[in-house]
């Protein structure tokens, strides 16, 4: 296959160099090798980009344009998306090193199903009659309008590059906004691929604008800008945290943060053991582990524990480790070497605290950026690895003791249970505070079905309808 790759910003419906021409290598964490060099944009091009969304929001024909109109091009670009869909899933694996398998399914798939969702939602945002009390002899009636903010920013992460694009700018473009994101620095080329697409879709100039380049310069400059109305971020609590102030301070624009998670699973001794030991797995090692719903902490009841950890383990043994564009291969690289580190740092840390490491903990000894699945068991709360996300192929198993220490984080994003007991499963999931509790199943998120933390994993909702009211404000005309 011939793979074709934008490297530059896009600005204003065209690929240009940064306003500076300086670039940055992108890595292909397979082998560590270069596979090209990106534009790094500056301040200067953050202010064109916003200066383009805000001249086609105001007067360009996206503002102008019948909403059945807008969707029938969100779903053009869906379908370039679905012909293009064996490109792109190379490019997120070269890129990210997703499993070929996983990006053309997961990555790249679940994409365009979401662009095609929220083509659907574009004529039927509406809003309402309200009766009022009449001051007579007047008969007044309300209504309501919802119309889109203006120009909002995206800040997404590097775990699942495309994916998070099209779960915010799917429903940012729908609410009928023009938007400026930006891509994480270390995987921009399927955000660029996509600008690329959009412009074969016949979306308008100036309404999707892409800036690779550093959240220090671009992120910072995008928070900061008085000419955006709404930014949306995924990525770390630090980050998010930053990002709310210094939204709050510029022109108190409106934010939504899906940030970190510690997510527990619970699995009782009445569970489906193939199942817990197939889905378990899946939790914690699905896309390497860089997944922000992965299970952070598995809590496993007494007298199943011990067979759980040496099934999981005979199953890891069997996972094939390698180039992620193999289709035979279950585990690639991890997404960059700074996160390698990190995560082998972390297992170090577990190891000095007293957990017990059971299997893995190391990097695999090949080029490229790879670590073995690993399982910790004797964790106990105020361990490092207890209560810290490692964003890794990291199972980290506690023996029961359940609600209130599985509620003893300050994240709240997702949760899981495993049981035969429906009225232990809808009890414990009423009892969980996290905004996604998979029962007997886990990572099955869907496009109609919103998703979004509670406490320090953030405020508001992805996908579903709700995530159109992110993208809306409400007038009483």
């Amino acid at each position: 296959m011939t793979v074709k790759m934008p490297y530059q910003c896009f600005i204003n419906g065209r690929f240009e160099d940064a306003e500076d021409g300086k670039t940055y290598s992108t890595i292909n964490p397979t082998d560590g090798s270069v596979i090209c060099k990106v534009s790094y944009a500056a301040v200067g091009d953050v202010d064109r980009a916003v200066a383009a969304a805000k001249e086609a929001f105001d007067n360009g024909p996206w503002g102008r344009m019948n909403p059945r109109d807008r969707g029938s091009l969100l779903y053009k670009l869906a379908d370039l998306m679905e012909e293009h869909q064996e490109e792109l899933a190379t490019i997120e694996s070269i890129d990210s090193g997703a499993v070929y398998t996983l990006a053309l399914k997961t990555h790249v798939g679940m994409s365009i199903q979401t662009f095609r969702y929220f083509a659907g939602w574009c004529d039927k945002i509406q809003g309402k009659t309200i009766p009022i009390n009449q001051a007579r002899p007047n008969r007044n009636l309300t209504f309501t309008k919802k119309e889109p903010l203006g120009v909002c920013a995206i800040v997404i992460p590097w775990n699942y590059p495309l994916m998070m694009l099209a779960w915010k700018s799917a429903a940012c473009l729908a609410a009928g906004n023009t938007l400026v994101l930006k891509p994480a620095q270390v995987t921009p080329l399927t955000a660029l691929k996509f600008a690329e697409l959009s412009v074969k879709a016949g979306i308008p100039k100036g309404v999707i604008n892409i800036l690779p380049g550093s959240g220090g310069m671009v992120g910072q400059r995008l928070s900061d800008h008085p000419d955006i109305r709404k930014l949306g971020f995924t990525g770390s609590t630090p980050v998010g945290k930053q990002i709310m102030k210094s939204c709050a301070l510029s022109n108190l624009k409106k934010v939504s943060l899906e940030l970190g998670g510690k997510s527990p699973l619970i699995i009782f001794s009445d569970c489906d053991m193939d199942k817990a030991v197939r889905m378990g797995m899946s939790s914690v090692f699905f896309n390497k582990g860089e997944n922000c719903i992965a299970a952070g902490r598995l809590f496993v009841e007494e007298s199943i524990h011990d067979e759980y950890i040496r099934r999981v383990v005979e199953e890891i043994m069997k996972m094939k480790i390698g180039d992620p564009l193999d289709r035979s291969t279950d585990h690639g690289p991890q997404n960059h070497k700074a996160h390698l580190d990190k995560l082998l740092e972390y297992c170090e840390i577990g190891v000095k605290e007293g957990a017990t490491l059971v299997y893995g903990g190391k990097q695999v000894d090949r080029p490229g950026f790879f670590m073995l699945p690993t399982v910790f068991t004797d964790v106990e709360d105020h361990m490092f690895i207890a209560k810290e996300e490692s964003f890794g192929p990291v199972m980290v198993v506690d023996v029961d003791g359940v609600l209130q220490r599985a509620n003893d984080t300050e994240y709240g994003l997702a949760s899981g249970v495993f049981t035969r007991d429906i009225n232990k499963a809808m009890y414990v999931s009423e009892q969980l505070e996290a905004g996604t509790v998979f029962v007997n199943t886990y990572n099955k998120t869907d496009v109609a079905s919103p998703f979004g933390g509670f406490k320090q994993s953030g405020f508001g909702k992805d996908l579903g309808e709700d995530a159109l009211s992110e993208y809306l404000k409400t007038k009483s005309p």
